[in-house]
């Protein structure tokens, strides 16, 4: 073990007892040998407990703890402290700029325990709510917690998304001669991904020369890079070829295995598009969405591939927060902006009343939220709003106002948010008690998965499916893309039992409606035509 190794436990033992609010006079001994211990040559391993105390500043207490972690590479007291703090609070003090205090007011305050929660809280501006934070503080915090989950491997696509397209705009005025398109888990449009990856005719030697890249090591056909931090791979090809290279860099390899197989023989190496390289395989071009796997191949073939929902088939915002509850913008500037941006009704569902940590409504705000929803009705006709919530389903499966009320929403969002430790058993009857309420509408969320943070309590997909096909409900895919949830993989079952999909942005602000895009993304990897989803249509309660 390397004395900054070494240092590294004692920095982490004075952070959690920091963070526990402990011996203060403890905390400064700690720090103070952690920057004695990380700047010193001599190595610590190795010497007695009585040499160590000989260090300036080493007293017998830390001496002990560096000679046991350098005979037992453990520390007793830090392993107690450790097992009293959730695993993802201890990552949050990892992160530079966000010490003990703050960590404990955002877990305290908002109950959130991971990096993915603490960011989906910003994403839904509930941190300046609480002391010491404001929005300034808040948007700081969130590049920190990005620039965090850019050092583990692992990225939400609308992250990637929004680099790829001006490093390709930039590309293209750079080097005016050459192709650049997507590929990869990004052209799939996968809800994670691990890296940035185009396909472009610019040759391998040239990478070097592309502005903004760093890190830049190119071997063959193949460049690796960084931008801004993020992780880039760059595809080489010829302008005769690449069709045939975007198609092999496009599909997983499990799509690529079936296809190859239903074409044996078939040379589809060198073609300059995919649109030639799908007429010589004589079938219909397959959405690069859908390749995933073998699920659609035979479809293709058959010529009954299907006509997957675009953005613009979207008619009307469902699932949206205002300053009713924990929304940034009142409810008259949630219907303008979902007016301007060409939709034709919102359907606002602010948190119910046991979300207190969201200023869940009360009855008395329930219904002076329906009063002005009326008025601004008679302004702002042919739009419409629409009155809904997002209630709570209570731990026995239950909504959370009474029946009088719930009669009076035009539609009603059934979401879990709290007592998320189930197991599948106890999650599915949670989630079929709430279908089978004849006010339920919609089931929002349904695993209440955090991508990157947190999977979601298990449930029996086909048993909830089968329930909405009998009631009657709805099913969310949350377009947030921290969540998109419901997962795309059930789509196909949920169409083939005619349940219908709602693609919700669950917007807490002006802006969140865009998210509608990123959630129309992950529902055409599941097929969704505008026939099977929910607000593509004119709806009425």
């Amino acid at each position: 073990m390397t004395n900054p190794e070494i240092a590294r436990h004692f920095n982490t033992l004075a952070k959690l007892m920091e963070l526990h609010k402990d011996n203060p006079f403890k905390i400064r001994s700690y720090s103070s040998a952690y920057n004695k211990l990380r700047k010193m040559d001599e190595p610590l391993v190795g010497k007695t407990e009585e040499e160590l105390q000989q260090i300036e500043g080493v007293g017998k207490a830390i001496a002990a703890k560096i000679h046991e972690l350098a005979t037992t590479g453990v520390m007793e007291t830090l392993e107690k402290w450790k097992a009293q703090t959730p695993e993802g609070i201890q990552e949050m003090l990892t992160i530079r700029g966000f010490g003990p205090k703050k960590v404990k007011a955002v877990w305290d305050g908002l109950g959130v325990t991971t990096v993915g929660q603490l960011l989906y809280a910003i994403n839904e501006n509930r941190l300046i709510e609480l002391k010491g934070f404001g929005a300034k503080t808040q948007e700081t915090l969130r590049e920190k917690l990005e620039f965090h989950q850019r050092s583990q491997g692992q990225f939400h696509f609308r992250t990637l998304d929004r680099v790829a397209t001006p490093l390709i705009e930039q590309l293209q005025r750079q080097f005016p001669e050459e192709r650049f398109a997507r590929t990869g888990a990004l052209r799939r449009a996968c809800p994670t991904l691990a890296h940035l990856a185009l396909i472009t005719t610019l040759a391998p030697a040239t990478a070097p020369e592309i502005a903004g890249l760093e890190n830049i090591a190119t071997q063959e056909d193949l460049t690796r890079a960084t931008i801004d931090g993020f992780p880039v791979v760059l595809h080489h090809c010829q302008k005769a070829n690449f069709g045939s290279k975007q198609f092999r860099h496009t599909g997983a390899p499990e799509f690529l295995n079936a296809f190859v197989a239903e074409f044996p023989g078939q040379d589809f190496q060198d073609l300059a598009t995919e649109a030639d390289l799908f007429e010589k395989a004589g079938i219909p071009p397959i959405p690069p969405e859908l390749r995933e796997d073998d699920r659609w191949i035979t479809p293709a073939r058959n010529g009954k591939l299907p006509l997957l929902l675009e953005t613009t088939d979207i008619k009307g915002v469902v699932h949206s927060h205002s300053t009713y509850s924990d929304g940034i913008h009142t409810l008259r500037q949630m219907a303008e902006a979902a007016r301007d941006k060409g939709f034709g009704y919102l359907v606002i569902s602010d948190h119910s009343k046991t979300a207190v940590y969201a200023d869940g409504l009360s009855i008395d705000r329930v219904r002076e939220q329906w009063a002005e929803i009326d008025l601004l009705n008679e302004e702002l006709a042919p739009f419409r709003i629409f009155k809904s919530i997002e209630s709570d389903i209570l731990t026995d499966g239950s909504l959370d106002y009474p029946e009088e009320i719930l009669e009076g929403f035009d539609f009603v969002i059934a979401s879990i948010h709290s007592g998320l430790n189930m197991d599948e058993e106890t999650a599915t009857a949670r989630l079929l008690k709430a279908i089978a309420n004849p006010h339920t509408t919609i089931l929002g969320h349904p695993t209440g998965r955090l991508l990157l943070s947190r999977s979601g309590y298990p449930i029996d997909h086909q048993r909830i499916i089968d329930a909405c096909a009998e009631h009657q409900v709805v099913i969310e895919l949350n377009a947030n893309p921290y969540r998109l949830d419901m997962d795309w993989r059930w789509i196909p079952y949920a169409v083939k039992r005619g349940v219908l999909i709602s693609i919700n942005p669950d917007a807490h602000s002006m802006g969140g409606i865009d998210d509608i895009r990123y959630g129309v993304l992950s529902a055409r990897k599941g097929g969704l035509t505008a026939a099977g989803c929910w607000n593509a249509r004119d709806i009425t309660p």
